[in-house]
């Protein structure tokens, strides 16, 4: 089934240059960029993505770090697209990452893990409208994407 979720390089990703080697990986694994922005999160949103884990220990840390610095927010499209941007982001923590996922090939640590990606479809639908206007989503074809397709 082909779905959209949301994917953001945090701002250890960015400020390590490391942007353009995570969208890589998603498109080469045929998975479509529908929108795509670079901003820095406001608090307001940070605490409104995040709002889930209002009062729990790391929520402070987590919307204080989300907001040090400039992101890059998309919405990726394609057949079962939050379970494969899952398994290439890799396990949360990067020390638990295994090699050629993306936490486990560029992060060791708990906080700074490079990205997040929507983990339902029901957080997907909450999270992609936080970053963008319906209008900001883009629907159109690629010539590969009959290669992508599960019949």
């Amino acid at each position: 089934m082909v779905e959209r979720t949301l994917v953001l390089v945090k701002p250890d990703g960015v400020k390590r240059r490391l942007i353009g080697k995570v969208i890589n990986r998603f498109e080469e694994k045929g998975l479509k960029i529908v929108a795509l922005k670079m901003l820095v999160l406001s608090r307001q949103k940070a605490e409104h993505h995040y709002a889930v884990h209002k009062g729990k220990p790391f929520y402070e840390p987590l919307v204080s770090f989300i907001t040090s610095g400039p992101i890059v927010a998309m919405v990726l499209e394609g057949e079962s697209a939050i379970d494969v941007t899952r398994k290439l982001m890799g396990p949360t923590f990067g020390f638990d990452a295994p090699p050629g996922t993306i936490r486990g090939d560029f992060s060791l640590s708990r906080q700074f893990n490079i990205v997040h990606g929507s983990d339902s479809q029901k957080t997907a639908d909450y999270e992609i409208p936080i970053f963008f206007s319906k209008e900001e989503i883009l629907s159109y074809q690629t010539e590969d994407e009959k290669f992508f397709k599960s019949d």
